[in-house]
């Protein structure tokens, strides 16, 4: 595909503009000449169909959820109900100024309240904040309480977090940033934390524990109260990963389970769109004892008026401009209003069946490390599939089979991962179609290896070299710098 400087220059200009009718303002001076350009800018004169060919032939080149299967593991790349994009529209809440006055906003902030109401509900735990705006946001405002609650407590050697070698990528880094050492607790056989590992590790310097429940194995740690209450015992705080609650969401919360700091991704779970059509948001749920250091402004009922409260003196201040992303919280709340209880059980039901459906297939054709009843999702290996094939080869030629891959050699603790997760909206016609893409794959990597070795064969850009990209990384346009600017 051409960039848009590799179309012929001789169109001429794309659009008209009327003659400068304002003193230009390099000659009055209002610039320092040494800030104005000395060559014009390197803009293509190209006609308007031109312009939008290219950007529509572009368009054309991404792969999102409306194009197909995106078992991308960890992710939650499902279907978003239409509709909540229509009411984020709404005149009346895209169109309200976030400076406005609250008495101007009490629709919004209503919402607001009603949706923190219920994200409280489906967490089991007493406080909540929206402010957050993705998942490790709230990872990072979640570790900012941990330490303003030791703080306020004199505890400043708890600066430890335990991390189990099955967590999601983000957790140590949020850790990190916050000011946190971390200390990997390794999993046992069954791919759950080892409480021996566990007790090992427990001393005054433990702030916390970082728990993806269910882990990136897909799996649920079934002795997770242990885990909760020896990590309580010794005067630490839990917190809990909920990038994968449309596994037990509407059958299990996690307060219950002993969680004091719990963020949602309403990009994931609550039907905003994720990634490129973002953007996300994290809200976090909190135990009681973690109220009063949640973020500043908090969202007040006074009779039937709501304002926004920011006299909380033991507060970590604000963590986002405003009140966070306000849209997708409209959409969140739009799709826990069509779901209700019994369909917000439903969602996790196809996702832990439509998980178990795909792995119990799968598992006939690619090694399964850890062989057990999965939640959302599950991770086979491509080791061994045939001789010099890997994992990032399957992939590659998943490609060609219309399908985007899943997420590769994560979690690190399985060898060439392939870590599936097909989520709650796929169909079993679509699953059935992946699996076929899968099992032909593998009798290509015993039969045909050069099939996958050169894969894709019909995407827009071929593999690259990945050794070279990384030592040879050419960030730039290559341009003769010459006078005039043109092309190289």
């Amino acid at each position: 595909m051409k960039t848009i400087f590799d179309h012929p220059q001789r169109e001429g200009i794309g659009g008209l503009f009327p003659e400068l009718d304002v003193p230009r303002i390099g000659a009055e001076g209002l610039i320092d000449r040494a800030l104005l350009r000395s060559q014009e800018p390197r803009i293509p004169d190209l006609s308007e169909p031109t312009v939008v060919r290219h950007f529509t032939a572009l368009s054309k080149l991404n792969y999102g959820v409306d194009d197909g299967f995106y078992p991308l593991g960890s992710c939650t790349m499902k279907h978003n109900p239409k509709v909540n994009e229509t009411l984020a529209r709404l005149p009346g809440l895209a169109g309200l100024h976030p400076l406005a006055d609250p008495d101007l906003a009490q629709g919004t902030l209503a919402f607001l309240y009603e949706l923190s109401d219920l994200l409280s509900r489906i967490a089991g735990m007493p406080g909540i904040s929206l402010q957050p705006v993705a998942g490790a946001h709230g990872e990072l405002t979640g570790l900012f309480l941990f330490r303003g609650y030791f703080e306020a407590r004199g505890e400043t050697e708890r600066r430890r977090i335990l991390l189990p070698d099955s967590a999601h990528g983000t957790n140590p880094a949020s850790a990190a940033v916050a000011g946190f050492s971390v200390s990997e607790i390794q999993s046992n056989d069954a791919g759950m934390v080892d409480l021996d590992a566990l007790d090992a590790e427990l001393d005054e310097t433990v702030a916390g524990i970082m728990l993806t429940v269910p882990n990136t194995l897909g799996i649920f740690e079934e002795r997770i109260a242990e885990v909760t209450d020896r990590i309580h015992a010794a005067g630490g705080l839990c917190y809990f990963d909920g990038a994968n609650l449309n596994a037990f969401i509407g059958r299990a919360r996690p307060g219950d389970m002993g969680a004091d700091v719990f963020h949602f991704n309403l990009h994931k779970t609550l039907s905003t769109p994720h990634g490129g059509g973002g953007p996300g948001a994290g809200p976090i749920a909190v135990s009681e004892p973690l109220v009063e250091f949640l973020p500043v402004p908090s969202i007040e009922q006074n009779g039937e008026a709501y304002a926004l409260v920011w006299d909380r003196p033991n507060s970590i201040g604000s963590v986002h401009s405003f009140y966070g992303n306000v849209l997708v919280a409209v959409k969140a709340y739009a799709y826990l209003l069509q779901l209700g209880d019994e369909g917000l059980r439903a969602v996790s039901e196809d996702a832990v069946l439509n998980a178990n459906y795909l792995q119990e297939r799968l598992k006939k054709t690619y090694p399964l490390p850890y062989d057990r009843l999965c939640k959302h999702e599950f991770v086979l290996s491509g080791k061994g599939l045939a001789e010099g094939v890997c994992t990032l080869d399957i992939a590659k030629r998943l490609i060609d089979y219309g399908f985007h891959p899943p997420t590769v050699y994560f979690p690190l603790i399985v060898r060439e991962a392939l870590m599936i997760e097909p989520t709650e909206t796929e169909s079993r016609d679509g699953l059935d179609r992946f699996a076929e893409a899968m099992e032909r794959i593998a009798a290509e990597a015993r039969e045909a290896p050069e099939l996958l070795l050169d894969a894709p064969h019909q995407a827009p850009v071929r593999r690259l070299d990945q050794t070279r990209a990384a030592r040879d990384l050419v960030l730039t346009y290559p341009f003769d710098d010459r006078e005039g600017g043109e092309l190289a």
